[in-house]
């Protein structure tokens, strides 16, 4: 048979991201290999570039990219869940169900964690194992790219059934990056009253149309005690908020989020800082305040099947989200620009599809 090839996104190390020909991928036996409709950019891959690695997934030179969905391409011998033609969301990762942590339902601390990437191209093998526990079929009036954002909504829907938020409840969200906005949109769905904690005013459009009741802009806020303050102004009585989460991923805002929650309340800390990023924290609020911190990694199968039925239900507005499309061939342009704007707090896209094309 002759080689065909393809084009793909290969991370070689920080900030270097080339696009290359690479073979197509064959499937092995319960594999599958997916035509590419709708890949998109995400925080923890532009964290991956800017560092030029990610120690639990991906290890340069590597294929890159991990939210997507797309068509059966190929199926391998012994495949029968799926059909070539079939309309797919592939999940990235895919637990053993055997280990010490999965027996005890935590399977996104598999000690066998199958990682899967390889979206920023037009072809991609899936693993056997993904395909049977978290791979799922896409209806026909879903466009390619809001099913693609699975993937990150699942994470979200696991962060907010760790925190245990009920309806009526309040919660603060710090950040207003992708996952922060998921966040809050999926509370306030779920009847959460979200109060938004963002770092410029120009979020604060993006964080009400999405579900916030109130925004606190930081913007011009001197120091931590005047932001805590501000924060906890804004929660019943000034109490403080039932739940907390923190998605920035910075050492101030984790302890923002301790000192923003109340007493006998919640906090989870979503965004994960550099391995050992150390932070300060009151242990006699911590302790005579009954306050109970929780950090939330990953998704499973069972939350990615949530998160996948709430985009197709409609209610989750996915076209807030998906806000800017290119093709592959600007895929190394487009994290350029992500970090730029990242480092200069310019504007930029929630998300960005790179779309492949039709069938």
């Amino acid at each position: 048979m002759t080689q065909q090839w393809m084009n793909a996104a290969v991370l070689y190390g920080r900030e270097d991201l080339r696009l290359e020909q690479v073979p197509v991928p064959q499937p092995e036996a319960g594999e599958i290999v997916v035509r590419v409709g709708a890949a998109l950019t995400c925080g923890t891959d532009l964290k991956v570039y800017r560092r030029g690695y990610h120690a639990k997934m991906l290890k340069p030179p590597m294929l890159f990219g991990h939210e997507l969905a797309g068509w059966v391409e190929a199926a391998g011998a012994g495949c029968t869940r799926f059909q070539v033609g079939d309309r797919v969301v592939p999940l990235n990762s895919a637990p053993c169900d055997a280990c010490f942590f999965c027996e005890r339902g935590q399977q996104n601390l598999c000690e066998d964690l199958l990682f899967n990437n390889g979206a920023y191209a037009e072809y991609l093998r899936v693993p056997a194992r993904i395909v049977e526990k978290n791979t799922l079929l896409v209806p026909d009036d879903l466009p390619l790219e809001f099913a693609a954002l699975t993937e990150p909504l699942a994470c979200v829907v696991r962060g907010l059934e760790e925190s245990g938020a009920r309806p009526g409840d309040s919660m603060i969200v710090i950040g207003a990056g992708p996952i922060g906005l998921m966040f809050m949109h999926a509370a306030a769905l779920a009847g959460i009253d979200v109060t938004a904690v963002v770092k410029r005013a120009e979020q604060a459009a993006s964080a009400q149309r999405l579900g916030a009741r109130q925004v606190l802009s930081i913007e011009g806020l001197t120091g931590a005690s005047e932001i805590i303050a501000a924060a906890r102004t804004l929660t019943p009585e000034g109490r403080g908020a039932d739940v907390v989460i923190e998605a920035v991923a910075t050492p101030a805002t984790w302890e923002w989020a301790v000192e923003m929650v109340r007493k006998g309340g919640v906090v989870n800390f979503f965004g994960g800082p550099p391995s050992g990023t150390v932070v300060a924290l009151d242990t006699n609020r911590l302790h005579y305040g009954d306050v109970t911190l929780k950090a939330s990694f990953h998704h499973t199968p069972a939350t990615c099947r949530t998160a996948f039925k709430l985009i197709s239900s409609r209610r989750f507005a996915s076209a807030e989200f998906v806000t800017g499309r290119t093709g592959l061939g600007e895929i190394p342009a487009v994290f350029r620009g992500m970090l730029e704007r990242s480092a200069t707090n310019g504007k930029r896209d929630i998300k960005t599809a790179i779309l492949m094309g039709e069938r």
